[in-house]
Order: structure tokens, then C-alpha cells, then sequence
């Protein structure tokens, strides 16, 4: 810790630079009064860098299950008995609507996520293409969570009106064949790099409390600074009954929070958002996920579970005197 509070004390308030690598792990041990002071130094990165501005994003499960991939922590894979739903490609008018609700919940951009390695043919690209257009016109970023889009599948969309790609390289390049075997890491890596090539902006983080351990955290970490997307979601682990991991209990809300410091320090930078397993694994530390670095958040419904009501989260960010980014929030 002392060599952590040597960096933090030689510069931060100058231009802070990124944590290196060999001080991560130093991060990801912090306990007891080290945590809070780590927590203290994050938040005073994310104010320099993010302000007092938070990002709500929400999603629309376009198409559910029925994914002939393996990834261990999913309950959309086919392979696996759960309770999460199957259906085909959503109308565009329907999700549409979603992103209307979202818009009027907060959000400053909207994601449609399909399950499956790839979009199924021209017919769910264009009804893809449809509702991107309708997010784009009721006002927020069309964001787009699709598998293992083409380069010509990527141009239609992005003719459409679609802004940022997300793709998530999920966890650590060493511990990625312990997740998943029907595709590579590179696939994963491949995506994102396509999209930026294409002038995207993109979205790529992972998962956490699947099993890998604290040098794998950091791995994501850094091979992420390589591929500098622009937004980096950070998942925790909810384990879906039926699924491989559906026992797995591997977080403490105070591990939460010291990825969260990680990737803060890491990419200063960067967007650094919160989205899935926040409830179940931070829980009465939900307010702390601010201090540690998070400026922004998944709000609503996610995939296969519920989200907490919206209103809950415009009344946490107006609590602590943040506010909402796009959005005139005089309260919650």
C-alpha cells in the first residue's frame, strides 16, 4: 500500500497518469481504513475527469436465448436448463417503445442486445436497423450488443444511425477457455477492433466472480488499455440456476468495489459503467460504487432478470449531489 500511496501522493492532481500494471494488485487487496483511502483517491479521479455527471444507459433484450454458445455464466445458452425466456427478434415498434421508457426514466443511450453468436440474416438485420433508427429519433444513442457483426453488417447499421458497438471480452485472455469454448478470445478482440476501424465508438468490459483469479482481474484490466474502447461495463456475477456457474459465490461487495478502483485508475479516462449483478453483489454499497470510480450506470430491466426501479437510481445519483447527464435533474 505504501508504494500505491507514493503514486497517489506524486502527481494525481496534475495530469494522472495511468495506475501501472505493477501496481494493480496492491488495488485489489486494499482492506480495512486502505480501502477508503483508495476510495478517496478514485472518486477524486473520476471528478477530474467524469465531474459530478452520470451516465444512465438501458437495454432491450431484442432476442432471447436460443444460443448455441457455451459461455458458462449465460442462461440464454441452449445447452443449459433455466428459466430464462426464448424468443425471436422483437418488432422495431417494440423496441422502440422501450427506448422511449428509457428516455423517460433518465437514459442517455439505449442498447439493443440480441443473443446467439451472429445476426440471423437480412430479415433481423433490417428490423435491427429499423429500430436503431427509431432510438436514434426519440433522442438517445443508439448503442448495439450484437455478436460477431460483419464488416457490411456493421455499415448497414451504421448507416441506420448506430453510434457504439458493445462487445465485451467477458474476463482475462489466460482464463477466457474456462468460460467459453465455441469461440476464441480473439474473436472477441477482433469484433471490437473492427468496429473502431469502421469509425465506431465502442463499448468492451466483462464479468467478474466467475471464477478467475485477482492477476486475471488485472489481466482484463490491461489487455482492455491496449484496446482502449470508450466505455468500460463492468458485470458482477448473478448466478442463474441451471447454468455451470449457478452456485459460484465467489464477491464481496467491498471486491466489487475495488475493481470498480481498478479500472478507474486504469483508464481515468474512460467511461467506466455499472451494469449487471450490482444489486446482488454490492448491496447497501451501491452508493459507494461513485466513489470508487463508476460514472455511470445500467438502469432497468436487464437480459434474463429485473433491474431496480429507475426511480431508485435518479434518487441515489441526486442523494450524493451528482446529476444525470442530459437530463435538467433538479430531484429524483
Amino acid at each position: 500500500m505504501q508504494r500505491l500511496r507514493a503514486f497517489f501522493r506524486s502527481g494525481i492532481d496534475a495530469s494522472v497518469a495511468p495506475l501501472p500494471r505493477e501496481l494493480a494488485l496492491a488495488v485489489l487487496r486494499a482492506d480495512g481504513p486502505d480501502l477508503f483511502e483508495l476510495l478517496a483517491w478514485s472518486n477524486r479521479v473520476r471528478h477530474q475527469f467524469k465531474g459530478d455527471t452520470i451516465r444512465l444507459c438501458g437495454i432491450a433484450n431484442a432476442k432471447s436465448g436460443r444460443c448455441a454458445e457455451d459461455c458458462t455464466y449465460c442462461a440464454q445458452a441452449s445447452r443449459y436448463h433455466t428459466d430464462a425466456p426464448s424468443y425471436p427478434m422483437r418488432a422495431a415498434e417494440d423496441l422502440v417503445a422501450g427506448a422511449r421508457a428509457a428516455r423517460d426514466q433518465g437514459a442517455c443511450a439505449f442498447g439493443l442486445v440480441t443473443s446467439g453468436a451472429r445476426v440471423a440474416g437480412d430479415r433481423e438485420l433490417a428490423t435491427l436497423a429499423a429500430a436503431v433508427a427509431g432510438v436514434e429519433a426519440v433522442g438517445l444513442m443508439p448503442c448495439g450488443s450484437l455478436g460477431a457483426l460483419r464488416r457490411a453488417e456493421l455499415q448497414q447499421l451504421q448507416a441506420a444511425g448506430l453510434r457504439r458497438v458493445h462487445h465485451n471480452l467477458e474476463t482475462a485472455r489466460s482464463f477466457f477457455p474456462r468460460i467459453c469454448t465455441t469461440h476464441t478470445y480473439e474473436d472477441r478482440v477482433a469484433t471490437v477492433r473492427l468496429a473502431q476501424e469502421l469509425g465506431f465508438s465502442t463499448c468492451s468490459g466483462g464479468i467478474f466472480g466467475v471464477g478467475e483469479s485477482l492477476p486475471q482481474r488485472v489481466e482484463l484490466c490491461y489487455e482492455l488499455q491496449d484496446l482502449a474502447p470508450d466505455s468500460i461495463p463492468l458485470n458482477f456475477l448473478d448466478p442463474r440456476p441451471g447454468t455451470p456457474l449457478e452456485s459460484a459465490d465467489h464477491l464481496t461487495a467491498c471486491d466489487c468495489l475495488r475493481i470498480i478502483a481498478l479500472f478507474r485508475l486504469a483508464h481515468p479516462r474512460r467511461d467506466i459503467l455499472v451494469c449487471g449483478g450490482r444489486e446482488r453483489n454490492l448491496r447497501q454499497l451501491q452508493p459507494l460504487l461513485f466513489a470508487a470510480g463508476a460514472n455511470g450506470l445500467m438502469v432497468g430491466d436487464l437480459l434474463t432478470t429485473a433491474g431496480r426501479r429507475p426511480s431508485q437510481d435518479r434518487e441515489l445519483v441526486h442523494d450524493l449531489g451528482l446529476r444525470l447527464e442530459g437530463v435538467a435533474c433538479a430531484g429524483p
